[in-house]
């Protein structure tokens, strides 16, 4: 006997009673961006690595430990899968001229890849939904990111979320607060793990975001980046405040708040639940101004966020979200050469009255074809036999309520359906 071949760890399917949630979930996405005027871009799973490596930094785990990378042997291009989606749309948007004569406001989603050790909302094919405002310098794009984040919390049925946000400043007021880190953390260089003694000198502001119980306190009494602002960064900052305070969104103030790629610049932002566990962000994101100037574009604003669609679905049970499983009008029960022919004209029918329906295959008895349209979920059998197909007509039976059966002409079938 072969041996039966099981799914990657960490790469899951998704079958369909737990796709139910998916669908419901993506039809509210779709709608909720639409309100908002975002477009859909749908970029190649497969991408350059050095597009991530320039993009998201050589030092960070992603890159140093998560992504899945190997070398395309007909021609020796060293490719990626992509660990996440800002730096794919961003490339596309550089390579096909997107922002010539205005903004864009985009979207996507789809499936990421990172090689992390699986636990519940977090494996190494996971989902993510993306928004990219491109093109929009000012702090009223930012908080827009933010407003219709908390809009769609609202339509999925999901509470309790916190809002962190933060700043990042300049590029130039981060690299005065990184030398200020740098100096500090050599002043305290024996108390760093690996991982802090390993991004000192590179990337010290990643340092912030270690969760060592052992070196919180040192953090604590680091150099705070706020201290070292430029005027327009404070006044960024300021007025983003304003704007959320006065649409009613309640927020808390992280100065520590560190994004995990060197993209982000000035607004940071996380949306943090406490019903999954330590690994607490379902959303996060950011401005990122460099980054089209970094992958190779003409100078370019931008901001964005992603948010993990496994660790929302997870999100959106514990709050009680009920997604009702989607089951047919009508399932089409017949037996006989000629209730068969007719039984395939009536589907077809119903389906233009759109009505969802489900025509037996397989043959079998009206009883044992009963038991499947009961299983089914179905709101009603249709029954489809000699004398049924002799009187031109069907046999319409309740399966959900307490109804007698009846004979009905097929054009009345629908009507009737929409009205119990």
């Amino acid at each position: 006997m072969a041996k039966v071949v099981k799914a990657i760890r960490g790469m899951n399917d998704i079958l369909p009673d737990e796709a139910d949630q998916w669908l419901f979930f993506e039809q509210t996405v779709q709608d909720w961006l639409g309100m908002y005027g975002y477009r859909n871009i749908r970029t190649p799973i497969v991408e350059q690595t050095d597009l991530f490596v320039r993009s998201i930094g050589e030092v960070t785990d992603i890159v140093e430990k998560e992504m899945y990378s190997f070398v395309d042997h007909l021609n020796n291009d060293s490719l990626a899968l992509r660990p996440e989606g800002t730096a794919s749309c961003v490339r596309a948007v550089i390579e096909h001229n997107l922002l010539y004569g205005s903004p864009q406001r985009l979207y996507y989603s789809g499936p990421m890849f990172r090689h992390e050790r699986p636990q519940k909302g977090r494996y190494r094919q996971f989902h993510q939904v993306g928004v990219e405002a491109l093109g929009f310098s000012g702090p009223d794009i930012d908080a827009e990111l933010i407003i219709m984040c908390a809009r769609l919390w609202q339509m999925l049925g999901i509470t309790g979320l916190r809002l962190e946000i933060g700043t990042l400043g300049s590029t130039e007021s981060r690299a005065l607060h990184r030398a200020r880190l740098i100096k500090y953390f050599e002043q305290h260089v024996n108390q760093l793990d690996e991982d802090a003694n390993r991004r000192l000198h590179s990337n010290p502001l990643r340092i912030l975001d270690s969760k060592n119980p052992e070196m919180q306190s040192i953090i604590e009494h680091a150099p705070k980046l706020i201290d070292d602002l430029d005027e327009p960064s404070r006044i960024h900052f300021e007025t983003l405040q304003h704007i959320l305070r006065e649409q009613g969104i309640v927020f808390e103030i992280n100065l520590r708040l560190v994004r995990g790629l060197d993209y982000y610049n000035r607004t940071v932002f996380e949306w943090i639940t406490d019903k999954l566990g330590a690994q607490g962000a379902v959303c996060a994101g950011g401005r990122y101004d460099g980054l089209i100037e970094q992958v190779g574009g003409k100078p370019a604003s931008a901001c964005g966020f992603a948010m993990g669609i496994e660790r929302l679905l997870a999100l959106m049970q514990e709050c009680g979200k009920e997604i009702t499983h989607a089951v047919p009008d009508v399932y089409i029960v017949h037996q006989g050469e000629q209730a068969m022919d007719y039984a395939w004209r009536a589907a077809e029918f119903l389906r233009n009255e759109n009505c969802q329906v489900v025509l037996h295959c397989g043959g079998g008895s009206f009883k044992s074809q009963m038991k499947k349209a009961d299983a089914s979920g179905a709101r009603f059998a249709l029954i489809i036999g000699d004398d049924e197909v002799l009187a031109q007509a069907v046999t319409l039976k309740p399966l959900r309520e307490a109804t007698d059966q009846a004979r009905v002409d097929l054009n009345a079938v629908s009507e009737l359906i929409k009205t119990k």
